[in-house]
């Protein structure tokens, strides 16, 4: 399938991509507080930068879309334009990915990993239970 957007008009709408603050982010941030938990949204602590932060705990949030950190359902996939640059991209996501999580590791902190496509109102339930068997 092509693109249905002009290379100009593509370029303009992926420079308006956020990568803070997003919609996933402030979904899973309002779950934790109604649920009475205080957390941080960096540390110096690691090098790595996850989106939620439980320093007292030794555990972090990680929240990836699913476009650009390569996860494996419909809003995973690449475009049929330029496939070569976004596999490439995609990829070093991936890659970084993978040393950040080995880096909590090393360093003796849990994380846990939300994927966009999980982030749904009538997911609820489900987040809260993830939430709670991982901070516990």
């Amino acid at each position: 399938m092509t693109d249905i957007f002009s290379k100009e008009k593509r370029s303009e709408i992926m420079r308006k991509v956020k990568n803070k603050n997003t919609k996933p982010e402030m979904v899973i941030r309002e779950l934790l507080t109604q649920m009475g938990y205080k957390y941080r949204l960096s540390t110096k602590k690691l090098h790595c930068k996850p989106d939620i932060i439980f320093p007292s705990k030794k555990k972090v949030i990680f929240i990836n879309g699913c476009f650009w950190h390569g996860h494996d359902c419909k809003r995973g996939r690449l475009p049929e334009t330029n496939k070569e640059f976004w596999q490439q991209k995609i990829q070093k996501n991936i890659e970084r990915d993978q040393i950040n999580y080995s880096e909590c590791n090393k360093e003796g902190w849990s994380y846990l990993i939300f994927w966009q496509c999980e982030i749904k109102s009538s997911n609820t339930d489900y987040l809260k239970t993830k939430l709670l068997m991982f901070l516990l």
